[in-house]
Order: C-alpha cells, then structure tokens, then sequence
C-alpha cells in the first residue's frame, strides 16, 4: 500500500506527517512525505521556503520532485530540519518547491502520483489556519496552506483534508474553527506519538509538540511563540478532522486567487492584497532585527535566576505550559542556544518535563 501526505505548511505538519502514518496505516510502509523546507529562524536564518538549488545531496524522484535524504545539506546560509528528519523517521521526504507558484505544485503533485500510483493521497495541516476565509485579525502564516490546498484541488485525484489539532497553531481559535470540521477521523494517542518521540526532543515546532502533548493527556494552556501567546491544552488537541477540500477551498480568499500563479512573487502579492501581509515580508523584517542585536552568552545562573520571574508572571495569566523556544525568546538567547537551554532546564527541574512541553512550576 503506497501513501503521499502533503504536509500543508511544512515544518510541524511534516512531524505530525508521519505520527499520522502510523496512527492511520499502521507504517507498515511508510507513506512519502511532500513538504516544504521551511524553517523557523532559529533555524533557518534565510527568510521563506527553500528550493531544490539550496540543498546539496537531493535526489530525483520525478523531473519536478526531489526527495531529501539523510545525508542532504542545505546550502550555508541557509538551514533546514529536513535532512535530520529523513534521518530519524522511516517516512520519505520529499520537497515541495513554492517558487513556480501553485501551477508548479500542481506540476509535482501529478508528477509524483504518476510516478507512486498511491492508494490515497492525504493534505494535512495543524491548527487548522488551512480552513481560514482569509480576514481573520489573528491569521499570521496563510501563504503555505494557500498554496497546497490550491494546489491539492487542483489535482486530479482524490485528495482527503485533514486537520489535526483545531486551533494549535495559535492562528485561528479552536471555536472558530468548529462549524468548519468535518467528521472525526481518530483521536491520537500516547502510543501515536511513541514513533516520532526522538524528533521532538529536538524540532521547533511548537503546534507539533502541543499535538504531541494533548495526546499524552496534557491540559491546560500554553504560551508560545516571542508574543507569549495562550493557546488552550483541551480534549479537542489531539483529535483529527476530516474536511471536504472543496469547501475549504471556496472559503480560502487566498487559495482561491492564487490558483494560476507561476511563482513566489506573485503568491506574495496575492497575499498582501487579500491577507494584508506576507508571512515572508514578516521573517525578512524579523532578520533585520535579530542581526542588529548582539548575541547574549548562555549563563546558567543567570538564566535559571530569570526562569523563576518568567514562571510566577506565567502562573498570574493563568499559563500551566510553555514551549521551549518560547522560553529561549523570552530569554533573549539565539537559536543555536535553545538545546543547551533546554538541557539545563532538564538536569535542574526534570519534574517539570511534560514531554515535549514544559510545565510552569506550581509555586511557592
């Protein structure tokens, strides 16, 4: 049995990608992956997705698609988890390339379903920003699911939508979201997540770890990202939803209008115009701060002397969770600290690791 998921947003969906396989199909034979490589800056300094021309070490799956390997590298200065990801999960990666607009996705998602014959072909994306009309003040990164889900209707083969985890992506409010799911697919388990545990000891995403989390039963409500924004922990995180492409489609400003471009800087405009923005006008914007600030030296002392302050203003709004790049942002430390933020914080308070979250102290 021969499976392609396309993870809608890269990044996070491409973990949540392969908890899926396993949950759904049991990962007998792991499914194929089509994802973008598209990092956040802690990892990937470059703003927007990268293409094939910045990878060393990719390898021809069709003449429009390219799988990354274990061994790929992305090229300096660029960075990706991708390579690290085909490494440690059995699923094949292969890449999604944005540049030649939707028409170009729809040219590899032909291409790739020629060339697999697959039984099913999955469009995935957490939180559910997919499903946006477009408007919504609190949208922040529509552009990649734009492009998939015009892409994946645009495709002649039948393409399933799912949504994992309403509203954890900290975009659209899981109650907004509700008359715009589906039927109920499954619910994701702690034993779902066991296959894709060693990934999360180390990838940025924070909607894939709070996925992760709900299906191990944690509650509560967590702040991520540099703004420290809540995002409730509930019973809804780790359930999957099935939702007519279509629809989702018809509702999708976006998607909609972008359905004929031939590349990235079109897209672009497109979302500007309708959005108001362009999530890769933010990162560009966001480079140009981070390299005017000097680098902070990782102090221990310092940062477990912070990290009390940090906790009891958490615990007055109310937040039990946090994530770990929220906690390396919030301490002013780069990117390249946040392993070694995240090991200190493991040797000192262990009790507080809920798995990959971490759990805001009680208190005094």
């Amino acid at each position: 049995m021969t499976r392609l998921i396309v993870a809608a947003g890269g990044g996070g969906d491409a973990v949540a990608a392969a908890m899926l396989d396993g949950a759904l199909y049991g990962g007998e034979t792991p499914a194929v992956v089509l994802t973008y490589a598209w990092d956040r800056l802690l990892i990937d300094p470059v703003p927007g997705p990268r293409g094939p021309a910045n990878f060393t070490g990719l390898r021809t799956l069709t003449r429009s698609v390219w799988t990354v390997p274990a061994d790929a590298e992305p090229i300096a200065p660029a960075g990706s988890t991708l390579p690290r990801l085909a490494g440690e999960l059995p699923q094949t990666f292969a890449l999604i390339d944005p540049h030649h607009g939707a028409e170009g996705i729809v040219r590899q998602l032909e291409e790739i379903v020629q060339y697999l014959e697959p039984d099913s072909v999955d469009l995935l994306d957490v939180g559910g920003d997919i499903l946006a009309r477009g408007d919504e003040p609190t949208l922040r990164s529509p552009l990649a699911d734009a492009l998939t889900l015009a892409a994946c209707c645009e495709l002649n083969f039948p393409v399933r939508l799912l949504v994992a985890g309403p509203g954890l992506d900290g975009e659209l409010p899981a109650d907004l979201l509700r008359d715009r799911l589906g039927t109920v697919v499954l619910t994701l388990t702690a034993g779902h997540v066991t296959p894709v545990s060693s990934v999360l000891e180390w990838h940025p995403s924070e909607a894939a770890a709070m996925l992760a989390a709900t299906a191990r039963g944690a509650r509560g409500l967590c702040e991520v990202r540099e703004t420290g924004l809540p995002v409730p922990l509930t019973d809804d995180g780790p359930v999957v939803y099935e939702v007519d492409p279509d629809e989702a489609l018809n509702r999708n400003q976006l998607a909609r209008a972008i359905l004929a471009t031939e590349n990235l800087h079109q897209v672009e405009q497109y979302s500007r115009e309708i959005c108001g923005f362009s999530e890769i006008d933010d990162e560009r914007d966001k480079v140009g701060l981070l390299g005017s600030q000097p680098a902070r030296q990782f102090d221990p002392e310092a940062v477990l002397h912070r990290l009390g302050g940090f906790e009891a203003d958490a615990r007055s709004r109310g937040i039990t969770h946090t994530t770990f790049r929220r906690l390396t942002e919030a301490f002013g430390l780069g990117g390249n600290q946040r392993q070694d933020l995240r090991a200190l914080l493991l040797s000192s308070h262990p009790e507080q690791y809920e798995a990959p979250l971490w759990r805001i102290s009680a208190g005094a």
